[in-house]
């Protein structure tokens, strides 16, 4: 008598961003959304790559240690640094902080770290990587900067553009080996590392 086809682990994205969430939606997959208690604030040194691979692990493993006894689970975790001149920029959280932010980076390039991180309870490893984008924004009025903001708002956004959005009108260039890294969670990345991991992507449909 053939054993019975065990069923995917369940997924669970360790975030509380509506646009991560948005962004797994496009793989049409069944998953779980919790979000997780940790500190976000940078350690003292610490590069913007390294803040980023910190923190998408730690949420991973914070959710990871919430699961009860026997409940396998493959949990993303993922955060977002945006850094120029080696300075790090968070979410502005104010209209004035976010065009701040803008008039500093108009005309300049930005490096966005999209880390990513894959836990898998059955077995405690975490595979963890670095997306890197680079944008370039335009050199744009006080005037174009203020109205942007007005229109779209996006003071929850690390560099105060929403390139999903209207922010796109902002910027210049784009540089990146994953289109989606930039909102917020590396689609090709999570993609190979699912497969890798045993997860039947096309099946689970």
């Amino acid at each position: 008598m053939p054993e019975p086809v065990k069923p995917p682990p369940r997924l669970i994205l360790a975030s509380s961003s509506r646009y991560r969430r948005a962004l797994l939606e496009r793989l049409r997959i069944p998953f779980d959304v919790v979000v997780p208690a940790i500190d976000e604030t940078p350690l003292a040194g610490e590069s913007p790559q390294a803040t980023a691979l910190r923190l998408s692990e730690a949420k991973a493993r914070a959710v990871a240690a919430g699961l009860v006894a026997r409940d396998t689970a493959l949990v993303i975790g993922s955060d977002q640094v945006a850094t120029f001149d080696n300075l790090q920029i968070g979410k502005p959280g104010t209209h004035e902080k976010a065009l701040a932010q803008l008039q500093a980076m108009r005309g300049r390039e930005v490096l966005f770290h999209s880390a990513l991180c894959l836990f898998d309870s059955r077995s405690n490893d975490a595979n963890c990587i670095d997306v890197i984008t680079r944008v370039r924004f335009r050199n744009l009025p006080d005037a174009a900067l203020d109205a942007y903001l007005r229109a779209e708002t996006p003071y929850d956004v690390a560099g105060s553009a929403k390139s999903e959005g209207l922010g796109i009108t902002l910027l210049e260039a784009i540089e990146s080996d994953d289109p989606s890294a930039l909102i917020g969670l590396p689609l090709i990345a999570l993609s190979g590392m699912l497969l890798a991991a045993g997860y039947p992507l096309w099946e689970a449909q």
